[in-house]
């Protein structure tokens, strides 16, 4: 059984205010691609196919198009609402497009019927799980003990039943403790939204969403594929890709990546102004159409220096200074810094700064309280 695992496509999603729609559209053709070399059994997409929970027009139109060519290659497509996405709307038309083999995750409620599918090998059992937070297992299951996310994704778990003499996958979409982030990722209070990987112990492959950085969670069975795009310059050095994992007999797997090349690369670029400008006459121009981010050490600030650089660098989307007069987070074109911050973080340096001491372990625990209420409701 050959699958596809894919996730947090973000459609839709701007990066420092560019439209990345063309971007996007390029590189689900290069996934198609991939499909047509691989001919899997199955494509997953594990949550986030949108960036937000209402999408654009465009962004929806995109999905459509993607969905459409995989259904007319024959393909199953078994998809799952993210944190960003609307779980609603994942859902709309659900019945209706399982018949052109386009399986969607319902809106949680306490009922995960799995997807059989057949190889020669016999049955596999294909789960979807959509992102779920603790409220809404705690509906399903008022008298369950479900404090935490790891409580709510191991309560959902034990209630699917699953018979662990047969193959089974499951595909959700949440935070593995341990897991690597980026600075592209929703950002929890404290770490409130992890879940240990030993609540996935009855499943042969966990086709996992939500982490943008390709990983494994301890073993290969557990795995994070990442996103087809770099989402933020945290990521300027990963490597994207596509997972494929391969299901043999009960106990075998097999997982392998395919590199996905982008249109346009995200590259983090430093040194002098001199050095900067002189460095396309070394390298040549194949890379200056790239989204980039770049760093000046000179210790006086160039005047004009956005305009002076577009020529060279078409695409650059933030350049910062960092000398001896200046701190990095003196930008031409904003910072990510408060972005890479925890909400409680920057409430406590907030207290401190206003009341020239820390917040106290009580006042800790009642804001973390207090902002994870929120998290729960909002987001």
């Amino acid at each position: 059984m050959k699958l596809v695992h894919l996730s947090d496509l973000h459609l839709g999603k701007r990066l420092r205010e560019y439209s990345l729609a063309e971007d996007q559209t390029y590189i689900l053709d290069r996934i198609l691609d991939v499909v047509d070399a691989e001919r899997p059994d199955g494509v997953i997409i594990a949550g986030d196919v949108y960036d937000k929970s209402s999408p654009s027009a465009e962004a929806v139109a995109l999905f459509d198009g993607f969905l459409s060519k995989l259904a007319v290659r024959g393909t199953p497509v078994f998809v799952i609402s993210g944190n960003h996405d609307s779980a609603e709307r994942i859902a709309y038309g659900r019945a209706i497009m399982s018949r052109s083999g386009v399986y969607l995750s319902s809106v949680y409620n306490g009922s995960v019927e799995p997807v059989i599918l057949e190889d020669g090998y016999g049955a596999v059992n294909l789960y979807l799980l959509p992102f779920v937070r603790p409220t809404s297992v705690r509906a399903a299951f008022p008298d369950e003990k479900i404090d935490s996310y790891e409580d709510a994704v191991r309560t959902a778990i034990e209630h699917m039943n699953v018979d662990q003499r047969k193959r089974n996958v499951l595909v959700t979409h949440q935070f593995v403790t341990g897991a690597e982030r980026s600075e592209s990722e929703t950002v929890s209070v404290g770490g409130s939204d992890n879940v240990d990987v030993s609540v996935f112990a009855p499943f042969d492959y966990v086709a996992l969403g939500h982490i943008h950085r390709p990983q494994n969670c301890s073993t290969p069975r557990v795995r994070y594929c990442g996103t087809p795009l770099k989402y933020s310059f945290s990521e300027a050095r990963d490597e994207k890709s596509v997972t494929v994992a391969e299901l043999g007999p009960k106990g075998e797997l097999n997982v392998r990546t395919v590199p996905l090349i982008p249109l346009r690369d995200l590259a983090d670029i430093r040194g002098s102004y001199d050095e900067i400008t002189l460095r396309s006459f070394y390298e040549g121009t194949g890379w200056q159409s790239d989204y980039v981010r770049i760093t000046l050490t000179d210790e006086e600030e160039i005047p004009n220096v956005g305009d002076k650089l577009r020529p060279i660098y078409r695409n650059w989307m933030q350049i910062l200074y960092d000398n001896r007069r200046t701190q990095a987070d003196r930008t031409v074109g904003g910072t990510d810094e408060e972005a890479e911050r925890s909400p409680l973080q920057l409430f406590s340096d907030l207290y401190e700064q206003q009341n020239n001491s820390p917040m106290t372990d009580e006042q800790t625990a009642f804001m973390t309280g207090l902002i994870e209420k929120y998290w729960e409701e909002e987001l």
